[in-house]
This record gives structure tokens, sequence and C-alpha cells, in this order.
């Protein structure tokens, strides 16, 4: 009797079972095929395409699919917490090797050289649209707060996403209009990267706060944990890294480095997420380490970077949209909260990198063009909104509005920047920058060019 009650409680979990397996199949070709193909339309139209991305979540969401053939979109997408998680599982897995991505190609070095003024704009570029995204966020109705939330919580996770920046959409627009090697663009990749260091750790905090309470033990203990995966990373991780990457730059087999890389990467978020932060967290600290270490091979990492970028996470932003129900914006109350938030994101981010700017000695239209390039949240934002909905403190309706606000100003940034630098004249140094650039292959921002 003991060995047949033994044998059951260790019989291994059942695999999912044929039609599981069916949906979620069928699930992944159409959302990866049609976020692969509105993505490269927004891009033919000179939008992210993470816009396309996005918006093929919706139209498969209740936004579209849902209201007009139910029945459908019922089977496809059924209300089953396990079968959403298993696509939940595959996006997550994507958005921290994209985070990874992103503090492994920025510039450690540019960003220490431009130290004094990225901070200056920081400042402004941060506290500001922080300090009126908190304000709104006490204003905005009780539909968008998760049941049970804190106000205070609610309102630094708004007040969060509007103050971040986003690293990959602004690169990637810098690079299509040929702004990598003015002064501009330079400093704007500078300001981001500390932009979105604030911003991860301001997240952790809310993360502890949202699934702990509201108090001060647990403040302090959030920040603590902050401070402590930062010693922990340069202390302990930094020299694991050099090891770690010193022998994948020894081997000839291929894919070591990809493979060491990912290690890493989801070790640094494993740490961070035992610690009570976000996996991106971790994720993001750890890309920063091995840009700094000088002894990652980017050329390897291209096959990583194409899969992450290509696959994993147009299934992340898809899946994102799938959360997304613009039928809410129907409402009154909700679609004033979006016009409420979008005006304050972006007269927040502007004015704060505007005066940032100016403090440090800048001139007027340089100091615009570094607002519209800080301006674009893309990316960053949505990640906000998704942890933020994942933790109960958004609910749909001001999930919505926040993804929305980090579509609307990623969509604006590249005529903002294209009207604002139009006006600020090319110096010789950046002249021969340019040349320098365009005379071998840099990483730069992720893409080699």
């Amino acid at each position: 009797m003991r060995t047949e009650l033994t044998l059951a409680a260790t019989a291994p979990v059942a695999p999912i079972d044929a039609h599981g397996m069916l949906i979620l199949l069928l699930q992944l070709v159409l959302l990866l095929g049609t976020a692969f193909g509105l993505g490269r339309l927004c891009q033919r139209f000179g939008l992210p395409a993470v816009c396309g991305e996005l918006a093929a979540g919706v139209l498969l969401g209740p936004s579209i699919l849902g209201s007009t053939l139910p029945a459908f979109s019922g089977w496809l997408f059924p209300h089953d917490a396990g079968q959403m998680h298993l696509l939940d599982a595959i996006g997550q897995i994507g958005v921290v090797l994209l985070v990874a991505l992103t503090g492994v190609h920025v510039d450690t070095g540019l960003a220490k050289r431009q130290g004094r003024a990225a901070l200056t704009i920081s400042v402004g570029g941060v506290v500001l649209p922080l300090g009126l995204g908190v304000l709104v966020g006490l204003a905005l109705p009780a539909a968008m707060r998760g049941a049970g939330i804190n106000t205070g919580v609610f309102a630094l996770l708004i007040g969060i996403s509007i103050a971040v920046s986003a690293i990959p959409v602004i690169a990637k627009v810098l690079l299509e209009m040929g702004l990598m090697h003015r002064n501009v663009g330079q400093l704007v990749m500078s300001t981001a990267t500390v932009d979105d260091v604030v911003g991860w750790t301001l997240l952790s905090v809310v993360s502890g706060m949202a699934t702990a309470g509201l108090t001060t033990g647990r403040v302090l203990w959030s920040i603590g944990s902050v401070v402590l995966v930062l010693v922990l990373t340069f202390v302990v991780g930094r020299p694991v890294i050099k090891l770690a990457l010193r022998g994948a730059n020894r081997s000839t087999e291929e894919g070591t480095h990809v493979a060491v890389v990912v290690l890493l990467v989801l070790a640094f978020a494993v740490g961070s997420h035992a610690l009570g932060l976000e996996p991106v967290v971790g994720a993001f600290f750890c890309g920063l380490v091995i840009s700094a270490s000088g002894l990652v091979n980017r050329a390897a990492l291209v096959p990583l970077r194409t899969v992450v970028m290509a696959v994993l996470a147009p299934i992340f932003f898809a899946t994102a949209g799938l959360r997304m129900n613009l039928t809410a914006l129907a409402q009154p109350p909700v679609l004033i909260a979006a016009v409420a938030l979008l005006v304050v994101a972006v007269i927040g981010k502007f004015a704060g990198a505007y005066l940032g700017g100016r403090m440090a000695r800048m001139g007027h239209w340089e100091s615009l063009a570094v607002g519209a390039g800080l301006n674009a949240r893309g990316v960053i934002g949505v990640i906000v909104a998704m942890t933020g909905l994942r933790l109960g403190v958004l609910t749909t309706a001001g999930y919505t509005i926040v993804v929305l606000v980090a579509v609307v100003t990623s969509v604006m940034a590249p005529p903002l920047l294209r009207a604002t630098v139009r006006r600020i004249a090319e110096t010789d140094e950046e002249q021969e920058r340019e040349k320098l650039l365009s005379g071998r292959k840099v990483a730069v921002g992720g893409t080699e060019k």
C-alpha cells in the first residue's frame, strides 16, 4: 500500500493535452504572423515596429475579434488562466532577453563621458513627469486601479509609466534618421540609459509594495533589495560575467557565446526576482555589466538578437495587445483619463528635459530635441503596464491607457526629432564621427551600421 502511494505521489505531471497544444500553436501562429506583418507595415510608414506588434494583439483581442466574432474568439483565446499563462511564459522569456540586450548595447563609456549632462537632463526628465504622473494618478478614477491596491502605489506606477524612456525605440529612430553621430543623438542615448536605470529601480520598489503592502518596513526592504542587487551585481556578478565571457571567447563552438549570455541573463533575473524585484531589473543590470566588461562579442550575439527581435519580442507585444480593450475608451471617464495622462506625459517629459538641458548649458533647439527623443516610451512603457496588470495594480482600463500613452509618444518621436534637429547646425566633430561610423562596422544601439 505504501509503495502504491509513493508511486502515485511521485508520478510525473501529465503533459499538456492535445487540444491545449493545438490552441497554443494556433495562437502563436496568428499572433506572430499578424505582429510581423503589421510591424513591417508600420516601419514602411516610418513608425516603430512595436506599434504594429501591439496592434496585432488589439486586432485579435476583445477590442475587434472579440466584438465581431465572440464565439471564435472565445475558442481561440479561452478565459482559462492556464492557457494564457503558457503565452505569458513565452512572452516573459522574450522580454527578459529583450531588456538584457538593451543593456548589452548601451555604450557605457559614452554614458560616463556625458555623465554630468546626462544626469542633469535626466533629473529634470524624470522628476518632473514622475511628479506630475503621481498627481494625475491620485486623481484618476478608482476604476483604473486594481481592487485592494493602495492609491499611493497606483499613483507611483502611473508616474513611472510616463517618466521612463525606451532605449530600443530611441536607438532605432536615431539610426533610421541618421542622427546617431550627432551630439544630440549621443546625449539622448546617454540620458535614456540613466532614465531607464531609475525607472527599473522605482518599478522594483512598486512591485514590492504591491505584493506586501505600503508600509515603512516594506518600502525600506524594497529600496534595500535594489541596493543589494546593485552591490551583488558589481561585487559578485561582474567577476563571474568576465570569467564566463572569457571562456566563451576562447571557445570555437558555434553558439557558445549565445548560450553563456542567456544563462547569465536568466541567472540575474532569478536573483533579482528572488529578492522580490522584477526579473527584468536583474536582466537589465546584467546587460549593462556585460557591455561595460568590454569582453562581449556583439557579432556572436547577432543570432540571439535576431530571434528575440523577430520572434520572441513580437509575441510578447502581441500578447500585451491582447489585454487591451479599446472599447473602454467609449466611457467618458476613461477617455478623459487617457487624454489627461497623454498630455501630462508629453508636457512633463518635454518640460523636464528642456529645463535639464538648459541647466546643462545646451541651446534652445538642442534641449527641445533631447526632449523629443526622450518622449518615446515604447517597449519600456508597455513592460511597466504589463507589470502593473500582472501585479493587480492596474485594471484593464488602466492598462489600456498606459499602453496607449507608450504607443502614441513613440509615434510622435520621429517627426518631432526631425523638426528640432533641422535647426541645429552640424559641427565638424559630428561630421568626423559620421565618417568614422560609416567607414567601419560599429555596433550602435544593437544594430550593425
